[in-house]
């Protein structure tokens, strides 16, 4: 830990002080009659001429002396309110106590009766008042908060003490989830867990990260995805199934990508790509009506209107309408390749097809999809879990979804041709050894599921955390996710 600061040190002393008061500044236990909240309400509804006595506990956020009497502020997790304590109230020695020993931080708690004062602000007479855990590290200053970036993602509960917005954010957070499970379970999936630490990872293009278990003497991988687990469910029965949890990528950080993050996946067997595009727009309309009151939203500066019908265009036509390129008129990677660098576009000289059409979305076209729109249809090469289209297998029956500039989810109708799968797994093998590590590993167990026969099954991701971006209007992942990861300060 590194050296007090005389803030800190002056607060040891009056830790000290309060000890030898015979006080416990940080009691097991306390009487509380009323959330701060609740308080105010409830005087509202007795009348002002009903006197009402509480006892109510909070964080002392701020402190106005004016001679024998003080106002303060008081926070509990529903909200402010203002106590007020007189000399004449509490008597000399207490009322210097708390002036003496009491900080800003402190956690407090206060009986009295409730009145308003001349501003109309309902507020505590105080009677009496105790220590409930003494603050030894000062709060952010007060009237301007915790701005320092990095300091308010490695100190989240500094951030939260501050910031009534941040807290504000991720109760919007936790309201999206729930909503999210509410329409699933309304419509009859199940909620499931499926395996974090995984034999072979799968489900996505993405480098897992690799843990080792000391009992088995094997490696194992914490999962990039639900999808393969979730389909094996398919294949045991179930018909409609998700899931809510976390993946782990072992990737690049930006303002949309944090390698741990939540994710929820759900499988909808005798239903295909079509039927996702239409339950996708319905699902995010009700979530923003449900969470916000609203289906019209503004993200980072855009009006956007999340109530259906959504666009609905093919990635092909949406990168021919953004670059002049249509990528149908180069069938191999050196064609393709060249073709992006005349456009002025960057390119990886060895990348495979399916790995220049992916980025030149991701350049060229994403940005500018404001408004929620469905690019579909998509090359074979970047699908190895998709089912062809039965007029052109090139392509596989495979969405990705769009709003304020970024992809939201992904979804398709599922491969269940387990000798399809196997060869697709064989050619993302060959990937890898030729250098692609997010190529998709060979599953034996999964292609031992396929070949009791999966039925006709739709699947779907989404990132919640870049929900709840776009419904609280944050520009960065960062923002959404309570503890996000940080390069070490060592």
């Amino acid at each position: 830990m590194s050296a007090l600061s005389d803030l800190e040190k002056q607060r040891l002393t009056k830790l000290e002080r309060i000890r030898q008061r015979g006080i416990d500044p940080y009691p097991p236990r306390v009487r509380r009659t009323h959330a701060n909240q609740e308080a105010i309400a409830a005087f509202e509804q007795a009348g002002e001429d009903d006197e009402l006595t509480v006892s109510v506990v909070g964080r002392l956020m701020s402190m106005r002396v004016m001679g024998r009497s003080t106002f303060a502020h008081i926070a509990d997790g529903s909200g402010r309110l203002q106590i007020y304590l007189r000399r004449d109230d509490l008597g000399e020695e207490d009322y210097e106590f708390f002036k003496r020993d009491f900080d800003l931080g402190d956690i407090i708690g206060v009986t009295g009766p409730l009145f308003r004062t001349r501003t109309g602000e309902i507020t505590v007479r105080v009677q009496s008042f105790e220590m409930l855990a003494k603050s030894l590290h000062p709060l952010p200053e007060k009237w301007h908060g915790l701005k320092d970036v990095e300091t308010r993602y490695r100190q989240r509960y500094a951030d939260l003490i501050a910031n009534e917005d941040v807290r504000q954010v991720f109760i919007t957070r936790a309201r999206i989830v729930n909503a999210l499970r509410r329409f699933l379970d309304a419509r009859g999936f199940l909620e499931v867990e499926t395996p974090i630490l995984q034999p072979i990872y799968g489900g996505a293009a993405a480098r897992p990260f690799v843990t080792y278990h000391n009992q088995l003497h094997q490696n194992l991988y914490l999962r990039i995805s639900f999808e393969l687990y979730l389909k094996r469910l398919i294949v045991g029965g179930y018909e409609r199934v998700y899931e809510i949890g976390r993946d782990f990528r072992n990737e690049g950080v930006s303002y949309k990508h944090n390698p741990e993050f939540t994710q929820l996946e759900f499988y909808w067997a005798y239903a295909d790509y079509n039927d996702l595009m239409d339950m996708t727009e319905e699902m995010i309309a009700t979530v923003a009506q449900e969470v916000l009151g609203t289906t019209r939203i503004t993200y980072q500066g855009h009006e956007i209107e999340l109530a259906p019908p959504w666009r609905r265009i093919t990635l092909r036509q949406a990168i021919l309408e953004a670059t002049g390129i249509d990528y149908e008129d180069y069938p191999d990677a050196e064609s393709l390749y060249h073709a992006i660098r005349e456009y002025g576009g960057a390119a990886e000289p060895k990348a495979t097809r399916g790995k220049l059409i992916d980025p030149t979305l991701t350049n060229y076209v994403e940005d500018n999809l404001i408004q929620p729109t469905f690019l579909y249809d998509y090359p074979v090469e970047v699908s190895p879990l998709a089912k062809k289209k039965p007029d052109d297998p090139t392509h596989v029956e495979r969405f990705e979804f769009f709003i304020g500039g970024m992809e939201m989810g992904n979804a398709f109708t599922e491969l269940n041709d387990p000798l399809d799968q196997e060869q697709r797994f064989l050619e993302q093998g060959r990937a890898y050894a030729a250098g692609d590590e997010e190529a998709h590993p060979m599953d034996e167990d999964f292609l031992l599921a396929l070949r009791y026969g999966m039925p006709p099954t739709a699947g779907w991701g989404m990132g919640v955390d870049r929900l709840t971006m776009l419904l609280t209007d944050q520009s960065s992942i960062r923002d959404v996710i309570l503890f996000p990861h940080l390069r070490s300060k060592d």
